[in-house]
């Protein structure tokens, strides 16, 4: 597996708990939008610890980026990504994901599972390609929500948030269930992203079945 040493350039708060790397890119490295990769800290102890993370800059973006949800409690890589600062390096390797744009739809998220959508979303849009893609965005609370105000310059009304531990009136509440993808998705018959926690995933592809949905046209990371 190929290896490289990338510095650190930038480190910003997105949200509360998620934090934004700006890191040296790599000459002649290239990925996809919705690709990833395993990262590490290069400091003894931890070169080994890697972790999967994806892009969330674009490809002929001069500076790599992953936005990272950091869980203190875990008392693992991501507590300790919570202290790197510029100049500190990391260990980042191949390219890999199987979560590339296959065509208009809509991209179901939960939590930090949208990263993958990031990139997508932003190559759309630059491209002016944005079309009618849909994005639903499921979340504890509205301070958890990623880059809220980019995906509704870029979406619009097709930027639908839901919220499951509190209730606020510019919001649905409860989880994306059977009813919920019934009332913002009228049509099956086109591609579904998903990405979230396993069970996240696991669920609304059952769901995404039961309302019709082809399976070739479901798009999960395996």
């Amino acid at each position: 597996m190929e290896e490289y040493e990338v510095k650190v350039l930038d480190v910003q708060n997105l949200t509360h708990d998620v934090k934004r790397f700006k890191v040296e890119k790599p000459d002649n490295y290239s990925f996809k939008p919705g690709q990833a990769t395993e990262v590490a800290i290069n400091k003894e102890g931890l070169k080994e610890e890697r972790r999967p993370f994806t892009f969330t800059s674009l490809n002929d973006d001069t500076e790599l980026e992953f936005s990272i949800k950091i869980y203190p409690k875990h008392d693992g890589v991501t507590d300790e990504l919570d202290d790197v600062k510029p100049g500190d390096e990391l260990l980042i390797h191949d390219v890999w994901g199987a979560i590339n744009y296959k065509g208009e739809g809509v991209f179901i998220a939960g939590g930090a599972g949208v990263t993958p959508f990031i990139a997508i979303l932003r190559q759309l849009d630059k491209d002016n390609k944005i079309g009618n893609n849909k994005l639903l965005f499921s979340n504890k609370t509205e301070r958890d929500i990623i880059l809220k105000e980019e995906f509704e310059k870029m979406l619009g009304d097709n930027f639908i948030n839901t919220l499951t531990r509190e209730e606020k009136s510019d919001y649905h509440f409860g989880h994306i269930d059977k009813d919920f993808l019934q009332k913002y998705v009228n049509d099956f018959d086109q591609k579904f992203y998903v990405c979230g926690p396993p069970k996240f995933t696991e669920s609304i592809s059952k769901i995404l079945d039961e309302l019709g949905a082809s399976s070739d046209s479901v798009i999960f990371e395996e």
